[in-house]
């Protein structure tokens, strides 16, 4: 029923032009995702979503034994960017995508770093008071990543909340999520249709 009503929603959506909907003035929160029985079926299309970044804290810098040594590009639901450039809030049904790259060549035409290599995992985090009421802030946090580090699971459970939420509660700059990494969040978050932020925030887009 709940992936029916997704479809539909969506539908409407496009129709009235917008992938919003609105129902009672209550934002429809659930157009990006769906979770059945407590398993959040893995997004598709994320990469059309609005990228806001890709850090990397790699082994080499962290004695070897870094515990995220790999790309991590993050994507935002589009609603969820337009709600956030309008606000500077996360809305009640954001959801972010983080994609697992590799640190692949150390070396190229432009000299030494930390190239991306191959797709190794994905995960994912969301806001809802409707499905995580008691958790802190009201978010959740998924993996897709299989062992082998080369395919995904079709769905997944969500972590146990402490085993994310101790972290990012002592030091995410913005409810939860670590916008001090993220410039695009950082430089859009309540600035409307000037969001492009950072030093050219006088600049045109494009320009």
């Amino acid at each position: 029923m709940m992936k029916t009503f997704s479809k539909l929603a969506a539908c409407y959506a496009l129709l009235m032009g917008s992938s919003t909907v609105v129902i009672s003035d209550r934002v429809y929160a659930e157009v990006y995702f769906n979770i059945n029985n407590g398993e959040l079926e893995r997004p598709k299309g994320f990469r059309e979503w609005i990228y806001v970044g890709t850090p990397v804290t790699p082994n080499d810098l962290n004695d070897g034994k870094a515990a995220f040594p790999e790309h991590h590009n993050v994507y935002i639901d589009p609603d969820s960017w337009a709600h956030w450039k309008k606000t500077g809030a996360f809305r009640d049904g954001t959801i972010l995508i983080k994609e697992l790259v590799s640190v692949g060549s150390k070396a190229a035409v432009s000299g030494n770093g930390y190239f991306q290599g191959d797709f190794i995992g994905l995960e994912a985090t969301i806001k809802s008071a409707k499905h995580f009421p008691n958790e802190p802030g009201n978010w959740a946090y998924y993996s897709f990543s299989n062992p082998d580090l080369k395919t995904l699971k079709d769905s997944a459970k969500p972590f146990p909340a402490a085993s994310c939420n101790g972290c990012h509660a002592g030091a995410a700059a913005d409810d939860w999520v670590f916008t001090q990494y993220y410039p695009v969040l950082r430089g859009g978050k309540g600035k409307g249709e000037g969001a492009i932020g950072g030093m050219h925030s006088d600049l045109s887009v494009g320009h």
